[in-house]
């Protein structure tokens, strides 16, 4: 689930709406359709000289451990569970110290028909337009192929943690499970780098995440969204119901 997002701000909108700072000369890649593996914005907080810095950079969306032997990895953890996340090897040290946010528009889910045989998508977004920020954690992972200080040594990754649908309503009745909303509170908390005990906030997430989900509006949508390679502000428009 939750495999497909929306995200086309510019680097300035995502700065203003998120009060982060990011380098000069940064480029967001925007896509309407985007795909694990592809690379997106992260919004994470750094301490500098004492200060925390909230910061937005671009991330693979699937996250690489730094043990891990190549960057394959990635393609099978662009999600992890909020049930198990602090317990699975490659995201438990990540939830201790390495946690972000993932700005998004919006996302597609797919709903099963009656007929057991088709599927209906729908794009989940924010009723005003405004961004939803997901509950994530990023990672850096050094390339042992690649040669001492060249630019492309080191991948940033990220992944998107997800929880259980609410026992009912619209989401429940869409998919079993959907990505941890945060609110513009619990954003501080999660991205807090000195925070000490990382398994009290993600408590503290979850514990929000329904009633931030409730807020969302449900559109059915056109098939195009299946095909990854279809990329343009047109997915995203509402089918007549």
């Amino acid at each position: 689930m939750c495999g497909r997002y929306v995200m086309a701000r510019a680097v300035g909108d995502l700065v203003a709406e998120l009060e982060a700072e990011a380098q000069d000369g940064l480029q967001v890649p925007a896509s309407y359709n985007v795909a694990p593996t592809s690379d997106v914005p992260i919004v994470l907080e750094r301490l500098i000289d004492g200060e925390p810095h909230r910061q937005v950079h671009v991330a693979k969306w699937g996250l690489v451990p730094p043990w891990a032997k190549d960057a394959g990895v990635g393609v099978r953890s662009f999600n992890a569970r909020s049930e198990t996340v602090a317990d699975k090897p490659t995201f438990r040290a990540a939830l201790k110290s390495k946690r972000c946010a993932v700005p998004v528009e919006g996302y597609y889910e797919w709903r099963k028909l009656p007929d057991a045989k088709t599927k209906q998508p729908y794009f989940v977004h924010s009723r005003d337009g405004s961004l939803i920020t997901l509950a994530g954690l990023y990672s850096w992972w050094k390339d042992p192929a690649k040669a001492a200080g060249a630019a492309d040594q080191w991948l940033l990754s990220c992944t998107i943690l997800t929880m259980a649908s609410p026992p009912d309503g619209e989401l429940a009745a869409l998919h079993d499970r959907l990505p941890v909303p945060l609110t513009r509170a619990d954003m501080a908390e999660w991205l807090d780098p000195s925070a000490q005990d990382p398994a009290l906030i993600l408590d503290t997430v979850l514990a929000e995440a329904h009633a931030e989900a409730a807020t969302w509006r449900l559109d059915p949508v056109g098939p195009e969204v299946g095909n990854v390679r279809n990329d343009s502000p047109e997915l995203m428009t509402p089918l007549r119901r």
